[in-house]
């Protein structure tokens, strides 16, 4: 979890950013932002770090892996180690940013680039460099009294509410590529990408929350689009042994590998089908291999409601199936109309 009420503001730069393809400018400033407002620096907090999640970090890389070589490592590494060089520093992260903001949809917008103190992880206190961008206005309604009578202005601005992209890197970890964390409220289009891709050039951390993150993923996949291809298997089969997968991050601390295939499949077949596909899809995606480690509740319940336990029958019937599949049973009528029996306890 992201702390920042003892957080401060060290020193801020910001730049315009436009789009080199469309021939926008790249507008920098000459000095860094004066921080003397109090008020002002505690909405730029709020607005800078409330928005980051608590739990997913990620690295930097580049070709061949090589996070030594991504400029952005470089330029948030001198900052650390030099804090008299954060606004020539931050002209280089602006200029770095304009040579990736190649895609005519790409937006322009207001880059800030601060340094912070006091940013809490897991209650370890670290400084970290955080680098935004606000790429969309919006319109406010300023109310303002004169002499007797009210007069309603109207003005465009930041929504200090809605940061468009955003990551922090947090001084720590460097021997791996920094711990970072990022915002990107921008659609999945390709060229939204060039933050998180282009512009940072991320992977993701080699923790437990990643570990348990792909391995749910994986699971997932293989049940619901793989599996079908291989064997006979019936619709509530299929839910039965993603809600085993749930089940088992829900149950345990920690995952093993072999333990969950027999928990959750429980049928050598099966097993050694997904354990092809398990090897096929880390290499594809080039996903380290990793058969140990401890379960994080955080990734458990964001990855649990994308795991869907419903069975739906034409446009009439929706089967919420949560457990013990052996109280469902289907089959078919002499007409040839097909059924669901269904047992059950109490009724609710």
């Amino acid at each position: 979890m992201i702390e920042y009420t003892d957080c401060r503001i060290e020193q801020m730069a910001i730049h315009k950013v436009g789009n080199k393809t469309n021939d926008e400018d790249l507008e920098l400033s000459k000095t860094e932002v004066d921080l003397s407002d109090e008020r002002l620096l505690d909405l730029l907090t709020t607005y800078f770090i409330k928005p980051f999640p608590n739990t997913e970090y990620y690295n930097f890389t580049f070709t061949d892996d090589d996070f030594k070589l991504n400029p952005l490592f470089n330029y948030t590494s001198d900052i650390f180690e030099d804090p008299d060089c954060f606004h020539l520093t931050s002209i280089k992260i602006a200029k770095h940013l304009y040579e990736v903001s190649n895609h005519p949809n790409i937006k322009s917008g207001d880059l800030f680039i601060a340094k912070f103190s006091n940013l809490y992880i897991d209650n370890q206190s670290f400084e970290a460099i955080g680098i935004f961008k606000s790429e969309n206005q919006h319109s406010f309604l300023k109310v303002d009294k004169n002499n007797e009578d009210f007069i309603v202005n109207h003005e465009d601005g930041i929504n200090i509410e809605k940061l468009d992209k955003g990551c922090l890197v947090f001084n720590t970890d460097q021997t791996n590529g920094y711990k970072i964390a990022i915002v990107d409220k921008s659609n999945k289009s390709t060229e939204a990408q060039y933050w998180k891709d282009s512009f940072l050039n991320l992977k993701p951390c080699s923790d437990n929350y990643h570990h348990t993150k792909d391995f749910l993923d994986i699971a997932k996949t293989y049940v619901t689009k793989q599996v079908s291809q291989e064997f006979e298997i019936s619709k509530t089969d299929k839910i039965d042994i993603l809600n085993r997968s749930v089940d088992y991050f829900k149950s345990n601390d920690s995952f093993n590998k072999t333990e969950f295939e027999t928990e959750v499949f429980n049928n050598e077949e099966l097993i050694e089908s997904f354990r092809k596909f398990d090897n096929s899809y880390r290499e594809t995606n080039e996903m380290a291999i990793v058969e140990d480690f401890e379960i994080s509740d955080q990734a458990v319940k964001k990855q649990a409601r994308a795991f869907k336990s419903v069975l739906k029958l034409d446009k009439n019937f929706h089967i919420y199936i949560h457990g013990d599949k052996s109280k469902i049973e289907s089959g078919v009528e002499n007409d040839g109309r097909k059924y669901y029996k269904i047992y059950y306890d109490t009724e609710q």
